[in-house]
C-alpha cells in the first residue's frame, strides 16, 4: 500500500515535472512574443512621429504657399480694377 502510493506520487511529479516544462517553454515563447510586439510597437510610434512630423512641416508649407497665392490673387485682382477702370 505504502509502495503504491509512493509509485503513484512518483509519477504525479513525474507529470507535474512535464507540466512545469511545457509551462515554462510557453512562457519563454510568450515573452519573447511580447518583446517583439514591443519593439514593432516602438517603431510603428518612431514611424508615426516622423510621419507627423512631415505632416507638420507640408502643412506650414502649403498654408504659407495658400497664402502667397491668395496675396497674388488680390493683387491681379486689383491690377484687373485699375486695367478695366483705364479702358473705360
Amino acid at each position: 500500500m505504502l509502495k503504491d502510493a509512493c509509485s503513484k506520487l512518483k509519477r504525479d511529479i513525474r507529470k507535474l515535472e512535464h507540466e512545469n516544462k511545457i509551462l515554462k517553454s510557453e512562457k519563454t515563447e510568450t515573452n519573447m512574443t511580447n518583446l517583439a510586439l514591443h519593439e514593432d510597437l516602438k517603431t510603428f510610434k518612431e514611424t508615426l512621429s516622423l510621419k507627423e512630423e512631415a505632416f507638420v512641416t507640408d502643412l506650414m508649407k502649403l498654408k504659407n504657399e495658400s497664402l502667397k497665392l491668395e496675396r497674388k490673387v488680390e493683387s491681379l485682382l486689383v491690377e484687373n480694377r485699375k486695367l478695366l477702370k483705364n479702358l473705360n
